[in-house]
């Protein structure tokens, strides 16, 4: 290689590092360096994009059903009382419960997406530092706080609609009502439709807490400069 060409590749790379380097430092930005515009509009676009994921995911066939992380089970109560009935050959009468219950949640969330698009526009410049600075659970308390009494509300008909059709509710129901009134059982708990759809909100915000940890663990990931801004600054 001749001294000239040796020296051409040599500056190339020293310039391909200054650039490297400039980029890397026009990202390194704190959080006091976010004018309250920029924080606010990279919180609610991250949130809107996590409440519509969110939604997609768990609002279809199995959304519930079939994710572990967020898949609903019976009460305590009645889970004990599952076992023994899987003893005697009902076990087919437990499986349809429990798919009962997650296909009620998966037909209740599409219709909360209004209520949590309307909370995150909303957002005021302190919602939005106290997400960014909250860690991981910020999101599902921002959501719960803004959200969760009137989801509930939207929630509860469909569920219950649903849960309805089972006769093991009303067993239940009956059964728990007793347990509850004598403090066995939390009182949220003693009735199955509201269970469920305490259980339909957990999984809701968490799913979203988890969508909008993706964005601010990956910022480059989401191809938006805007979200690269705000989550480099935060991290």
């Amino acid at each position: 290689m001749s001294r000239r060409a040796f020296i051409h590749q040599g500056g190339a790379a020293a310039l391909g590092m200054l650039l490297l380097a400039a980029q890397r430092q026009a990202w390194a930005l704190s959080l006091a360096d976010l004018s309250n515009a920029d924080a606010s509009s990279g919180v609610k676009a991250a949130l809107a994009k996590g409440a519509e994921a969110a939604i997609g995911l768990l609002g279809r066939t199995d959304g519930f059903l079939g994710n572990p992380r967020v898949r609903i089970g019976l009460p305590g109560q009645l889970e004990d009382a599952a076992k023994l009935m899987r003893r005697f050959g009902q076990g087919q009468r437990i499986d349809e419960l429990v798919t009962t219950l997650n296909r009620a949640a998966e037909a209740a969330v599409p219709m909360g997406k209004d209520l949590l698009v309307g909370a995150v526009q909303n957002m005021t410049v302190t919602d939005a530092k106290n997400i960014l600075t909250g860690g991981d659970t910020a999101v599902t308390r921002f959501f719960a706080d803004k959200t969760r009494t009137p989801l509930g509300e939207r929630f509860l008909p469909v569920v219950t609609q649903a849960t309805e059709k089972v006769g093991l509710t009303q067993q239940y129901n009956a059964f728990a009502g007793k347990a509850a009134g004598f403090g066995l059982l939390k009182k949220e708990d003693a009735n199955l439709a509201q269970y469920v759809t305490g259980k339909t909100l957990d999984g809701l915000y968490f799913m979203i807490g988890e969508e909008e940890r993706k964005i601010r663990q990956d910022p480059v990931g989401t191809g938006s400069a805007l979200l690269q801004k705000v989550f480099g600054a935060a991290r």
